[in-house]
């Protein structure tokens, strides 16, 4: 009898949810990964396989700005920080991908 491990069960997941969700140039994917320590966030144009946008905790505009305790409130931030580089760039409409 296999044994499924977690990360194939995680792994399956994100497949199955990226079937649905596809970005296009109207409509790009904003796709969001949370480390146990940081929050990722990237807008993408699926038909052509480009990031056009992308913001972290780690970004350079949030470096002095986070709290090391409050996640909520990075998380916010990271958010809100993509969200004007989004307006920047005329993108004012993306489909979520919650990433599994």
């Amino acid at each position: 009898m296999k044994t499924v491990y977690k990360a194939q069960l995680l792994q399956k997941r994100k497949w199955r949810i990226r079937k649905k969700v596809n970005g296009t140039t109207e409509r790009p994917r904003l796709s969001v990964f949370r480390s146990s320590k940081h929050i990722y966030a990237q807008v993408i144009d699926d038909t052509t396989g480009k990031t056009l946008a992308h913001a972290s905790t780690l970004s350079k505009d949030l470096k002095g700005t986070l709290e090391e305790d409050n996640k909520v409130q990075a998380a916010k931030k990271v958010g809100a920080l993509i969200a004007k580089i989004c307006k920047s760039k005329k993108i004012e409409r993306v489909v979520f991908d919650r990433n599994g």
